[in-house]
């Protein structure tokens, strides 16, 4: 979820919209504080850092699982008590609050752009290039279905985090279609604004990439080996748009049908209600062949109204889903006499309205 200055790429037109609302999430918690600025930075001159680690009450706890759950999904347990003070306490420190009570009453005078930075404090952004490798074969061969071949294809990485598993996903549409100009793109969203601006800028330390064959590294990315780090070749990074999205917005805005969904070790962090209305807006999104890809721990066989299990933590549509993504498409589907003008073979185009 990261601004930067605007770059045309070949991914920038398609089949998706999201429009200003979807990227920037407006919280209404009143005029901004001048005297909270950016969190990232030192506090201003005049506040007084605490000098020792502030404890975090239970009180003050639940006021930040209320708010966390309200703006992000997440379920934050007593448990979770001392993750939670570790990564707000910089936080603290930044607006020289002496509690998180006085911080949490701060924030509710704050604007947007503090809360976004609460939340982005909470989230966490565990990942890897090829994680959970399974899953990338059984893609490969499901994007070569014939029943997929529509003119705007895209695969949606729902929680993309700092961009592995969106590269991911890319390298393989280029080694299933041999070209750096698959039809199929990839849209990467994330709620986290940090995480995205590091995905978008596409650079990793070589560490990062140690699990990678010599093949794809001299394939996919430009080493330095003085600087320790490896860049995303442009011509990958061309094939995939990146955008803040929250999975709890009412509304995403974002125009079926979507081949498949990368939605892995995410939810886990919501409870079942929220689970389940997530799921219940993948649905419409879907191809009616489209495939759902989750993580390891997590289970959906409950939403068997909506999707089926095909093993190896990839659903697909039941038969009551694949008739809501079959009517969601023809709400969708062009006129006749637009339809000719889009060749098959074209690359797939996305379309985003970008904040101004």
């Amino acid at each position: 979820m990261k601004q930067r200055p605007w770059r045309q790429s070949n991914a920038e037109q398609t089949a998706l919209a999201l429009p200003t609302s979807a990227h920037t999430r407006t919280v209404p918690f009143g005029a901004a504080r001048p005297d909270l600025k950016a969190p990232v930075v030192p506090p201003a001159v005049g506040y007084p850092l605490p000098a020792v680690e502030v404890s975090l009450t239970d009180a003050d706890l639940r006021r930040i699982a209320v708010l966390a759950h309200a703006h992000a999904g997440i379920v934050l347990t007593p448990n979770k008590k001392l993750m939670v003070q570790g990564r707000l306490q910089p936080l603290l420190r930044a607006h020289g609050c002496k509690s998180y009570g006085e911080y949490l009453n701060c924030l509710q005078e704050a604007d947007a752009k503090q809360l976004q930075a609460f939340i982005n404090a909470l989230t966490t952004n565990l990942t890897a290039f090829f994680r959970e490798g399974h899953h990338f074969p059984i893609l490969a061969k499901h994007l070569l279905d014939p029943r997929l071949h529509h003119p705007h294809r895209v695969v949606w990485s729902a929680a993309c985090s700092t961009g592995e598993e969106a590269y991911s996903i890319a390298m393989t549409l280029v080694e299933s279609y041999g070209s750096f100009a698959p039809p199929v793109r990839v849209l990467a969203t994330d709620i986290d604004t940090a995480v995205l601006k590091h995905a978008e800028q596409g650079v990793y330390p070589l560490t990062r990439l140690r699990d990678l064959s010599e093949q794809r590294l001299k394939r996919f990315f430009i080493v330095d080996e003085q600087a320790g780090s490896a860049a995303v070749r442009p011509e990958l990074r061309s094939l995939i748009v990146f955008r803040q999205v929250n999975l709890l917005d009412a509304a995403w805005a974002m125009r079926p049908p979507i081949d498949a969904i990368f939605c892995r070790n995410v939810m886990i962090y919501f409870d079942k209600p929220t689970q389940e209305r997530i799921l219940s807006k993948f649905a419409p999104l879907m191809h009616p062949e489209g495939l759902l890809f989750v993580g390891h721990s997590e289970n959906y066989t409950r939403s068997g109204d909506l999707f089926n299990s095909r093993g190896n933590t990839v659903y697909e549509l039941s038969p009551h889903g694949k008739e809501l993504a079959q009517r969601s498409r023809e709400r969708w589907r062009p006129p006749p006499s637009a339809a000719g003008t889009v060749r098959p073979e074209a690359p797939a185009r996305l379309s985003v309205t970008r904040k101004p």
